[in-house]
């Protein structure tokens, strides 16, 4: 069932038959803890024999190991060998409504759904009815092409946002009487995620109709100021390199159709995800900090003054006893005009403080001026880290320099993006690591 004038699809799930252990079944997101392989190794004697999605993801910690084609490969043999051997059972065409846990008290709602890749592009300046809210990185894409391609089923992690303050397209439907589908203890300190089956046709069509309310240009171009402006319906919120990468082999399989009309049934022109309201309360915006690894401190600092200085800009080093005082000072010194950034190195940390800086945001200051020093040293690299512990630790390794970045105000983030365009990359993160989606649900995208 289609609703292509708000690229909704309703799907048809794949869900783990009876008696299969969805404790160990669902595991996090394949972006996180890329620089943890302990945390990987935990899951996977966790997982054991049994059946799991760790089996259906790579998870990037993996990426460039020398064997990741034998990793791939086995990801697609198991995916045929759970359909074979039916692990999963089909579900009637459907929505699933999801209540989601953490470890933190925090408990946010989404609906799982399947978007149109038709209405979806993310190329820098595309003013599609799905969007990408920060820079795709295209680098990071043949990894996941090469997992997917020749995939059968698909298990999301995407989480995609909508600007619905009135609560009516996801938390209205909390107090309907919906068949529970599952209610799972999420492994490492996950939480617990309940999901419950939402196939009514009155249901559906009440979320049709209150997606469609957001989508009315008229409402759409009053809300946000704006005139002769597209409608941003669903901005992505985690994931996007993996909705980018099911648009990329959408776009391929088209190419390479020989009925161009019959292509268009293909089940590989929607990607299933969960969408969730930028106003849930249990729904807050994390920044996502960075770790440059094997580089030299004083040096790369140095680089950065002179980097500030060429922008008409102005850096300040400004040394802290301890990594608690650094944190605080950087919250306490930020101000109009100003950037303040965390910092910590082996034995030492403070924060950066620029003046004057030519861009908005301080990840993009950051993001611009890393992007030029790393470009041509081949033994350092950057990674992105959810988490002020996790960052300390890395960090304060010898050799490491951590950056500590505030949160991004989700209250003007539609508006933004709307006006602004897409985000630097890994600008925001919706909560920590460990509160992340955990893959659950499967779709089979071939015939």
């Amino acid at each position: 069932m289609n609703f292509a004038q708000i690229a909704l699809q309703i799907p048809t799930l794949l869900l783990p038959r009876a008696g299969i252990d969805l404790a160990r079944w669902a595991v996090v997101a394949c972006d996180q803890y890329t620089s943890q392989p302990d945390y990987w190794a935990r899951v996977e004697a966790r997982v054991g024999e049994a059946p799991s999605t760790l089996r259906l993801i790579l998870p990037e910690v993996y990426l460039g190991a020398a064997d990741e084609a034998r990793r791939i490969q086995a990801i697609q043999e198991t995916m045929r060998r759970y359909l074979a051997e039916g692990v999963l059972a089909s579900q009637a065409p459907g929505l699933v409504l999801v209540e989601r846990e953490t470890a933190r008290r925090r408990t946010r709602w989404g609906l799982v759904v399947a978007l149109d890749l038709e209405h979806y592009d993310f190329n820098p300046g595309a003013k599609t009815l799905i969007r990408p809210t920060e820079g795709t990185i295209l680098e990071r894409l043949p990894p996941r092409v090469r997992v997917r391609e020749h995939a059968p089923l698909e298990s999301p992690h995407v989480m995609v946002l909508v600007d619905d303050p009135q609560h009516l397209v996801i938390e209205s439907l909390r107090s309907e009487p919906l068949e529970p589908l599952y209610d799972v203890p999420l492994m490492l300190d996950g939480g617990r995620v309940r999901g419950w089956r939402l196939e009514h046709p009155m249901l559906v069509q009440w979320v049709v109709e209150q997606l469609a309310r957001l989508a009315d240009p008229a409402l759409f171009a009053e809300r946000y100021g704006v005139t002769d402006e597209p409608v941003l319906l669903y901005a992505m919120g985690d994931g996007n390199h993996s909705f980018a990468t099911a648009k990329l082999i959408w776009e391929n399989l088209k190419r390479a159709a020989p009925d161009p009309a019959a292509i268009m049934n293909h089940p590989a022109r929607h990607a299933l995800v969960e969408l969730v309201n930028l106003h849930d309360e249990g729904l807050e915006f994390e920044a996502i900090h960075r770790v440059a690894f094997a580089v030299n401190v004083e040096h790369l600092l140095a680089a950065l003054a002179t980097f500030c200085q060429a922008q008409g800009s102005a850096l300040t080093v400004i040394e802290s006893p301890a990594w608690a005082a650094a944190r605080q000072h950087s919250a306490e010194m930020r101000q109009p005009g100003r950037q303040v950034i965390g910092f910590v190195a082996k034995g030492r940390c403070g924060v950066l403080v620029i003046e004057e800086p030519r861009l908005t945001l301080p990840v993009a200051t950051l993001q611009v001026f890393l992007d030029r020093y790393l470009a041509d040293r081949t033994d350092a690299r950057l990674d992105y880290i959810h988490g002020e512990d996790t960052l300390e630790q890395l960090g304060a390794r010898p050799g490491n320099l951590g950056f500590h970045l505030p949160a991004l105000a989700k209250e003007d983030f539609f508006r933004t993006i709307i006006r602004d365009g897409a985000l630097p990359r890994k600008t925001f993160s919706m909560g920590e690591a460990d509160e992340k989606r955990f893959y659950l649900e499967c779709r089979r995208i071939v015939p």
